[in-house]
């Protein structure tokens, strides 16, 4: 085959350093935007972003060229310091771990829906229950921040 076919759709979550509330609705859809370009440069498609103020969903389309944890690293990084480079006063970092589910094709439209009603979900959700959830439908096991390991299947 000449050719590489692929369809990698991915759902990342993750946090706001110590999960505080640091993302606020007057930064929140610039740094989304942000961040869709740096996920461009790296020949990335943001599909669709949304979160509350201590966390961030995205579904984003990825090449398989393309380490997601290279990919994490520069667009956590990049964004962070943008934060702190366009509004010197705010406190702003991520959490160092992230989840990252695969995303059938004929799943997208119900997860983008999902990721533009976080607000409303959160109303009635905590982020840690929505994490455990997530993690443990897709058959891993969940651990607390204070437990060591990676939370991959085996």
């Amino acid at each position: 085959m000449g050719n590489t076919y692929h369809s990698i759709n991915l759902h990342l979550i993750f946090s706001c350093k110590e999960r505080r509330p640091l993302i606020t609705h007057e930064i929140q859809e610039r740094l989304y935007s942000y961040i869709g370009g740096i996920l461009r440069k790296r020949d990335c498609v943001l599909l669709e972003a949304g979160g509350v103020s201590d966390h961030v969903h995205l579904l984003i389309g990825m090449p398989p060229r393309h380490a997601l944890s290279d990919v994490m690293r520069e667009f956590k990084s990049n964004s962070s310091k943008w934060v702190h480079e366009t509004f010197p006063d705010r406190e702003f970092g991520w959490q160092d771990g992230y989840g990252v589910f695969s995303v059938s094709i004929s799943k997208l439209k119900p997860t983008r829906e999902y990721i533009q009603t976080q607000e409303a979900h959160h109303a009635k959700t905590s982020f840690q229950d929505e994490l455990r959830w997530f993690v443990e439908s897709h058959g891993l096991q969940f651990m607390d921040d204070d437990e060591v390991g990676d939370g991959s299947a085996n």
